[in-house]
């Protein structure tokens, strides 16, 4: 369906085009979902709730395009994860300011494909995971992070120097388990 038409249809709250609309972005959001949640349950729920809420606002709403469209449902998507995310976990953490290694995630022995990438993600603590996929996944910036997560510059930032660290760490460790570590 073409996206003004749609769009007109979402505004007037058409089942078909919200089907549509399901069907068009469904895996993709629950993809995004499931960046921040775990388990998959969470993440549905996550999503349901997202496109609930995407289908109630749309006819307030207006877009230049597709692409800004599509901006604002990930916005959405992302409050809903973190909505549910504060639900269950705290992100009150301390800033560290300790010389911590820093790791280098773009050197040639850290490429990696996005479902290898995923399952990293998925299992660093909630904290890092989160300000990981804000900062490098979503592009926001740390003083945003703080903003959406209620914590300190300073502590996304260290969150996300943690998260590297961590992934790096894994990394280092899937790879030496099969055999692929290089000796040093």
């Amino acid at each position: 369906m073409e996206f003004s038409k749609l769009l007109t249809e979402l505004k007037k709250q058409q089942h078909r085009a919200q089907q549509s609309l399901f069907k068009q972005y469904g895996k993709a959001m629950y993809a995004l979902c499931r960046r921040y949640l775990s388990p998959a349950e969470e993440a549905e729920e996550a999503m349901m709730n997202g496109f609930l809420k995407i289908f109630n606002a749309v006819k307030d709403a207006s877009f230049d395009n597709e692409t800004a469209f599509a901006g604002w449902m990930r916005r959405i998507m992302v409050n809903e994860c973190l909505q549910q995310l504060r639900k269950t976990h705290s992100f009150l953490v301390m800033a560290d300011s300790s010389g911590e290694d820093k790791a280098d995630l773009h050197s040639p022995d850290m490429s990696l494909g996005a479902k290898e990438l995923f399952v990293l993600i998925e299992t660093l603590p909630t904290g890092y995971r989160t300000v990981f996929n804000l900062y490098v996944i979503e592009g926001y910036t740390h003083k945003e992070i703080g903003e959406l997560m209620q914590i300190s510059e300073g502590a996304s930032k260290s969150q996300l120097s943690k998260a590297r660290v961590k992934l790096a760490q894994l990394w280092t460790q899937k790879n030496a388990f099969y055999g692929l570590g290089k000796a040093r």
